[in-house]
């Protein structure tokens, strides 16, 4: 049995709940990827070409700085990552988060929370960040998610 982490982003508590729940079904660690300066109400608004997270998502090279560095990639054969859906694409922090790490022949299985949209470009565009990794894109999520159907889509990647 491979050792499983969940590492997640979360805006506004959506992916932690869905990461949390995930951890649990799957048996898997749990650990927040945190920005070193957190998003603002203002930050997050998409409405707005100035705030931050705008900014961020128009230049695909920007990586915002991580709080810490305590993920302990090492240590697991599988990580599921997880991010909410931010301009149909993963919010750059998790490219930072991948750049962080040494992913070398480790499965990453994406998931993301969204009201509405898919994944989009999301592996191509993290793909580069962990070029040795087997990048797996998994499934979108709402909140409302169970713990059991969860469950259910963790066993059904055999991992």
């Amino acid at each position: 049995m491979s050792k499983k982490l969940v590492a997640y982003f979360s805006a506004g508590g959506v992916t932690k709940s869905v990461a949390e729940k995930l951890a649990e079904a799957a048996g898997a660690d749990l650990y927040e990827i945190k920005p070193k300066v957190p998003y603002t109400r203002a930050d997050l608004n998409w409405n707005d070409n100035n705030a931050r997270s705008t900014i961020e998502m128009r230049d695909k090279k920007y990586r915002p700085e991580l709080a810490d560095m305590n993920a302990n990639v090492a240590g697991y054969d599988v990580i599921f990552v997880g991010f909410p859906v931010w301009w149909y694409v993963a919010p750059t922090i998790i490219n930072t988060f991948l750049e962080a790490y040494d992913f070398t022949g480790k499965t990453v299985i994406l998931f993301a929370t969204s009201g509405g949209s898919g994944f989009g470009n999301t592996v191509a565009e993290l793909k580069p960040s962990a070029p040795d990794a087997k990048i797996i894109e998994g499934r979108v999520f709402r909140r409302s998610v169970s713990a059991e159907e969860l469950r259910k889509w963790a066993e059904s990647l055999g991992v």
